[in-house]
């Protein structure tokens, strides 16, 4: 076999493999309808984030009224208002047709107005000891935790996992595929799908919005057709799987390590929220 021909054959099969798995809908819209990553277990969670936020706002409140300001809000917005971005791409980038064809590359403004902090606007006076308490809060939640040993091995790891993900053959031959079925729908040939989200044609504005043109919304309705069609982000998605899972079997006792530094930090976070939340 020639080794096109092998790359062919390889993306079969696995496409066999991760398209009918077990507990998967037929249409992927978003990352999570994927399943989870070997991973995904040393990793941060969106969970473990809101967690954070809320036990890191209690230990301000608590040390800005240590400093004299005994009424500081647990959400305080700053006293000039911030750019405030929203993030809708996933690691494969856009899934969600009716989305493509509304936002394009983008998403709905209003979404960013929904995360603009609740409380009052902070004073001057409180802006300038808002630091030492962030900084305090953040001592606190990581103590007992080697940061650069421990804490952040995944996450490292996860970039050097990634490279080889695309240097995968099976992989870049599904990307391939992807990106002639958006040239003849006549678009861009990208070279694959991160290439065609970032693409700096859609004008990205201070907040990461884009300006949602006809030609952006076409282009992200082709590129999530694609992916549906030669099962782009099933493909990508078993890819990831399997490098993540002999690198975790390679430095089984160092990702051990990260797990046991992510359950100190979400016991430290509880605890944090059982006494002031």
């Amino acid at each position: 076999m020639t080794r096109r021909g092998w790359r062919l054959g390889a993306v079969a099969v696995l496409a066999a493999i991760c398209v009918s798995g077990p507990g998967r809908p037929e249409v992927i819209r978003t990352a999570s309808d994927l399943g989870s990553l070997p991973a995904d277990r040393y990793g941060y969670t969106p969970q473990d984030y809101q967690r954070w936020q809320r036990a890191s706002a209690l230990l301000v409140r608590q040390c800005m009224a240590e400093r004299g300001h005994p009424d500081f809000p647990l959400d305080p917005r700053y006293p000039s208002d911030p750019v405030v971005a929203t993030a809708v791409s996933t690691d494969y980038g856009a899934l969600d047709l009716t989305t493509a064809r509304r936002w394009g590359y983008g998403w709905d403004p209003a979404k960013s107005l929904a995360l603009r902090p609740k409380g009052r606007r902070m004073t001057n006076a409180e802006y300038a000891d808002l630091p030492a308490c962030n900084a305090d809060a953040s001592r606190q939640l990581m103590r007992g935790i080697d940061l650069k040993g421990d804490w952040l091995y995944a996450s490292t790891r996860a970039i050097e996992v990634d490279k080889a993900v695309k240097r995968d053959p099976r992989l870049r031959a599904a990307w391939d595929a992807w990106s002639r079925c958006v040239a003849e729908q006549g678009f861009t040939r990208y070279p694959d799908p991160v290439a065609a989200y970032t693409d700096t044609a859609w004008q990205r504005g201070s907040d990461g919005n884009t300006r949602h043109t006809q030609r952006e919304r076409a282009t992200a309705a082709a590129d999530v057709t694609c992916k549906r069609r030669h099962h782009t982000a099933e493909l990508w998605h078993a890819a990831r799987a399997q490098k993540q899972a002999v690198d975790i079997a390679r430095h089984r006792d160092r990702y051990t390590a990260g797990l046991q530094a992510l359950r100190t930090y979400r016991a430290t976070i509880a605890e944090v929220l059982r006494k002031l939340g």
